[in-house]
Order: structure tokens, then C-alpha cells, then sequence
């Protein structure tokens, strides 16, 4: 199997970095497909520079894991990323900019708190109520979000500079070499007019531009998943095919 970079397997990170294969599961983006992904554990030397070289090839996080789509006869995960250079604030987009230009995005340690996990509560039980993290407590958000061996950071939206202000959303992220990775982000439903969920993707866009890093990852778009359709608006959209990165077809 490869993974895109030869730095991985140089002498160092080949000591470190043990790479596994999970056992087939029902795909949640396709029905009646069965997924496969390789992982790996980040809990090693460097684990920053480790993580960086894995988001390149194609790999996400979740907590202490680094996990990509492995499927012997679906290739339909693609890895995508926003060059933040060449984007396009569109006037739908500097529409979505101005209507939430109240919001004051906060960046703060990745250290989950009861407020951040009541929204994230309001947000399963609108958005993903059958979803795998419906059931989550506050015991299981607060691993995901410290359970992490890289720089990360939660960037949180409120109507106000007060950090005792109602919170409206939050996105959990990475800091890579190379950019900005969206690990994940939720928000106010009753707020959905306002299109938070955009928003939040333009705002890590824009500051990713103030700190001179030139990609936003947004995960994976799935052919032929109408719930991931949404990556595709977000243009320019770099995908990564099979080991290098191209711009995406207009017309896919």
C-alpha cells in the first residue's frame, strides 16, 4: 500500500509508525457498500511533522488516530483541501460574510467545556440524531477533543467578545505545516438561516490567509454521497488523486 510520501518511511518514522486495516463495516456514504480503512497511531515521536506528511497523503484525524479509506473496490473518498490562495469569495459567499459579520470567532485551547458540549448536543439531536455520535456524553466529547497527540485548537462563534456569551458554533481544528484540517464543527440549529456551517469554512479560510498557510482540508467528498455533495462549493477545490494533488473538474 502507498501513501504518498517517502519521508513516512525513512528510518525514524519506520520504527515508529505501525499501519493496521480495520475490518469491513457497512459504508455510512453509500448504501450497500462495505468500507475498510488503514490507520495508524499519532502517539509518536514528532507527531506534528507525522501528521502534517499524513493530511498531504490523504489521511484524517480522530482523537489519537490517523485513518484513511483503504476499500479493495471503491474509490470514491477523495481527500480535498481549499488552496486559500486562489479561492473565490463569490457574491453568495460575501453574502453568508456579511450576514454573519457579528460573529466574533475566538480560537482557544482544545479543552472541552459543558457549554461547547451542550451545543454540540443540540446540534446531534437536529442534525444527526441517528447518526454514530448521537449517543455521545460528555465524558466521550471531552476524549475527542484532548485526546489528541498533535496542535489542535477549537475556534468558537459568539454574537459578542464575552466568552460568557451564548456560544453559536465551534470548530474543532488542526494546525498542519501546510494549512488549516477541519476535524469538526458544529453550530447552532435554530440559527440555520444564517448558514454557520459555511460560514465557519470561509472564516477558517480567511484565517488561514491572515497566517500564510495556503490550504483548508475539509475531509473527504464521496462520489455519489449527496451528504458530502457540499465540499464541491467551495471553489477552487484541490483533490487528491491517488498520490497527487489536481485541481477538481468543474464538471464532476
Amino acid at each position: 500500500m502507498k501513501f504518498g510520501d517517502s519521508h513516512l518511511f525513512q528510518p525514524g518514522y519506520r520504527r515508529a509508525l505501525r499501519f493496521y486495516m480495520t475490518a469491513p463495516a457497512p459504508c455510512p456514504y453509500l448504501d450497500g457498500m462495505r468500507e475498510r480503512k488503514a490507520f495508524t497511531n499519532l502517539s509518536v515521536p514528532d507527531a506534528d511533522a507525522v501528521h502534517s506528511l499524513l493530511s498531504e497523503s490523504g489521511f484524517r484525524r480522530s482523537q489519537g488516530i490517523a485513518y484513511r479509506p483503504a476499500c479493495p473496490r471503491c474509490n470514491a473518498c477523495k481527500s480535498v483541501r481549499v488552496p486559500v490562495r486562489d479561492f473565490t469569495f463569490t457574491k453568495r459567499w460575501r453574502r453568508t460574510l456579511r450576514k454573519n459579520s457579528n460573529i466574533v470567532a475566538t480560537p482557544v485551547k482544545a479543552v472541552a467545556t459543558r457549554q461547547q458540549y451542550r451545543l454540540l448536543k443540540r446540534y446531534l439531536e437536529t442534525r444527526h440524531e441517528d447518526g454514530g455520535m448521537a449517543d455521545m456524553g460528555f465524558r466521550d466529547y471531552a476524549n475527542m477533543v484532548s485526546e489528541s497527540p498533535v496542535k489542535s485548537l477549537i475556534v468558537e462563534y459568539r454574537e459578542s467578545e464575552d466568552l460568557d456569551a451564548p456560544l453559536i458554533g465551534a470548530a474543532i481544528s488542526d494546525v498542519l505545516r501546510d494549512g488549516l484540517s477541519m476535524v469538526y464543527s458544529f453550530f447552532d440549529p435554530k440559527l440555520s438561516s444564517r448558514s454557520l456551517g459555511n460560514y465557519m469554512i470561509l472564516e477558517h479560510i480567511q484565517r488561514a490567509a491572515t497566517h500564510g498557510l495556503p490550504h483548508v482540508y475539509l475531509g473527504y467528498w464521496v462520489d455519489g454521497s449527496p451528504k458530502m455533495d457540499y465540499k464541491r462549493q467551495y471553489w477552487p477545490l484541490e483533490v487528491l488523486n491517488g498520490e497527487t494533488w489536481e485541481l477538481m473538474s468543474a464538471d464532476i
